[in-house]
């Protein structure tokens, strides 16, 4: 049976073709544990270790990504094509549910969220906690509203700031949501 030393020193942001490259300039016999799968500097290469942890080779793998990307950046220009018909949507949605002294300020907010990280997923998110709390839910309703939709913290705290912004409730809402 053969023994292996095992490489330590791997850590966040190393590659497959790292690992696999810092395994063959050992000159013994090493293994390394990679996103739980055991790779071998005597067996595993580039092509076998992708296979290993990816289930593609490497040029499968480098496809999936330009792929990916080229998907992603079609879909990006599509919402960029699709703000000005969304804003005039949403301006549309939003007066519809907020009180009249908020228009001026989501006609503003709206170009903006639709332009960010989050593509104006917040403005739905948003609107839907401020149209129960104007229809006098308990705030108990209205936390597990936005608790149901799945935030990152980020997004947390951006749709807290604008139930805020555009809300008479909004303030005691932040508070009691964030307990």
């Amino acid at each position: 049976m053969k023994k292996y030393r095992d490489i330590t020193g791997i850590g966040l942001g190393e590659t497959i073709d790292s690992v696999i490259k810092k395994m063959k300039s050992a000159r013994e016999l090493v293994s390394v544990e990679f996103n739980g799968v055991m790779l071998y500097s005597d067996i595993d290469d580039v092509d076998s270790a992708y296979k290993k942890v990816t289930g593609m080779t490497k040029a499968e793998f480098d496809a999936e990504i330009q792929r990916e990307r080229e998907q992603y950046l079609e879909e990006e220009k599509r919402h960029k094509e699709s703000i000005p018909r969304l804003t005039k949507e949403w301006w549309v949605r939003g007066c519809s549910i907020l009180d009249a002294k908020y228009h001026d300020s989501w006609r503003k907010c709206v170009p903006i969220r639709l332009n960010d990280l989050y593509r104006g997923i917040e403005l739905e998110c948003c609107l839907d906690i401020v149209k129960e709390l104007n229809n006098g839910c308990t705030l108990e309703s209205a936390k597990k509203i936005i608790e149901g939709q799945g935030h990152s913290g980020m997004s947390f705290g951006l749709v807290c700031s604008m139930v805020r912004e555009f809300c008479d409730r909004g303030s005691e809402f932040v508070a009691y949501a964030r307990k």
